[in-house]
Order: C-alpha cells, then sequence, then structure tokens
C-alpha cells in the first residue's frame, strides 16, 4: 500500500536495500515520489538489479563495518543531490552459528549450549555490522542532516532486543546495542531538527530467515500469533516514521513481531 507522494522530491539513503526490509523500503520511497534513493550495500548484483527497475535509484558498493565507506557513501549523496532527507539504517547480518547449535539441540534433546560454542569471529561480524554499522551510518548522517535543520533516519532493530530466544544473545546483543545508540542520537538529534527511530521486526519471510533452520522456524511461529511477516509490512511501518505523518515521533521504537509479545 502506498500513500500518494509522501517523500515527493526527497533523498533517501538505504543501507541493505539490496534484499529483504531494505529492498521493499527502497521500492516504497522510489514508488512514493523520492527524487533518488541510494542503495549502500555490499550485493552489487541485487542493488544493480533494483536499479534497473526503478530510474530513481542507485547502488552504491558500501560495507557499513567501515566508517570510510558510510562516509563517503553518504559524502557523494550530498555532493550530488546538494541534501539528504532520509535515511534508512536496513543492513545487517545473522548468526548462522548459534542457529547452528540451537538447531542441533533440540534435534538431540540436549538442552541449548551456544554461549561457549560462538567463535570470536562471529561475535565480532556481529558487532561490526549491526553495532559499529549503526553508528557509523547514525554518525555521517547527523554530520550533513544537522546544518540544514532537518532529516529523518529510521534504524531496523529487533524483537530479540527485547526478548531474546535461548542461546540466541550475541545477536540479540547486537541488536539491543544499535536500538539504544538509535534512541540515545533521537534525545540529541531532535533538538537540530532530525527525527530518529527504530523499528523491531519479529520473524520476517527474507533470504535471511530462509537461512533459519526449521527447529528455530518453528520456535518463532506459535499458535495464536501471526506468521511471519512480508519485508513490505516492515517497510510500512519504517516509511511511516520517516514520513511526515510522524512528524511528532521521536526516538520511538515500533514494535512489529504479530503479536508475539507485548513491551511497556
Amino acid at each position: 500500500m502506498t500513500t500518494d507522494d509522501r517523500f515527493a522530491g526527497k533523498v533517501a539513503l538505504v543501507t541493505g536495500g539490496s534484499s529483504g526490509i531494505g529492498a521493499a523500503v527502497t521500492r516504497r520511497l522510489a514508488d512514493e515520489g523520492c527524487e533518488a534513493v541510494i542503495i549502500a550495500d555490499l550485493d552489487k548484483d541485487g542493488a544493480n538489479a533494483i536499479a534497473g527497475d526503478w530510474p530513481t535509484v542507485r547502488p552504491a558498493l558500501v560495507d557499513v563495518s567501515q566508517a570510510v565507506d558510510v562516509d563517503a557513501v553518504v559524502d557523494e549523496t550530498v555532493a550530488a543531490y546538494g541534501r539528504l532527507d532520509v535515511v534508512v539504517h536496513a543492513a545487517g547480518v545473522d548468526d548462522p552459528e548459534s542457529k547452528a547449535v540451537l538447531n542441533q539441540a533440540w534435534a538431540d534433546g540436549q538442552p541449548i549450549d551456544t554461549l561457549r560454542a560462538v567463535s570470536d569471529e562471529t561475535w565480532r561480524r556481529l558487532m561490526s555490522v549491526n553495532l559499529d554499522g549503526t553508528f557509523h551510518v547514525l554518525r555521517a548522517a547527523a554530520r550533513v542532516m544537522v546544518p540544514r535543520r532537518s532529516g529523518t533516519i529510521v534504524v531496523v532493530s529487533s524483537s530479540a532486543a527485547f526478548d531474546t530466544l535461548t542461546g540466541y544473545g550475541p545477536y540479540a546483543a547486537s541488536k539491543a546495542g544499535a536500538q539504544a545508540l538509535a534512541q540515545a542520537a533521537a534525545k540529541e538529534l531532535v533538538a537540530f531538527g532530525v527525527r530518529v527511530n527504530a523499528v523491531a521486526p519479529g520473524p520476517v519471510d527474507t533470504p535471511m530467515a530462509a537461512r533459519t533452520p526449521d527447529g528455530l522456524r518453528q520456535e518463532m511461529t506459535s499458535p495464536g500469533v501471526l506468521g511471519y511477516a512480508a519485508p513490505e509490512e516492515i517497510a510500512d511501518s519504517i516509511c511511516y516514521l520517516a514520513s511526515p505523518g510522524a512528524s511528532n515521533v521521536v526516538g520511538a521504537v515500533l514494535l512489529s513481531n504479530g503479536g508475539r509479545f507485548t513491551v511497556t
């Protein structure tokens, strides 16, 4: 569902915009009138494929864990278009190592024991992309939005930041940190006319979710709740927060988990 031209003439940057939630957001922003949508992603082929369907979409090869990459794409966007109005930070990675341990434990009927199994490399990858990447994106966006006293930023968090599955601590920690950072940034940047909010999805039917072992998928899907969300449903929430319709919403975390739990 689209809402006319909420983003008419806006310039947007979407990290992780080549697939899943980021791709759905990219299409929605382009469909709702953005002058330009920059896909900042490591998946060059995926970004090029979306750009081929939308004349206003431009791909950019970016690793969000590298500050120099993020700073460069933001600076290049401002140099090309004169401004940056909307940033959606959807880039992130999951934890296949913990998922494999979880699935094996369920298959064997054994207690879950991921903490001792997770490698330093997996921990650092999660933190460098999910947490460091959020810092890099928030900082770069603030540097160009604050002088203009205008802009909106939406960070994709996770319901795991509130309700962590047993054995899935490293991923949850990376997303909880990103969410806290986004809310702290929201309180700071609102004084300069820049709004920051977050969306915390539950299970979403994305390529990342397709790699989730069956046991974990079953754990995430219980009777009495909605099934896996479509990426477009999460894009609806993100684009609402980025739109003028949410002009009084600052520092919010929109929980979009199909009724699995609530928070106060």
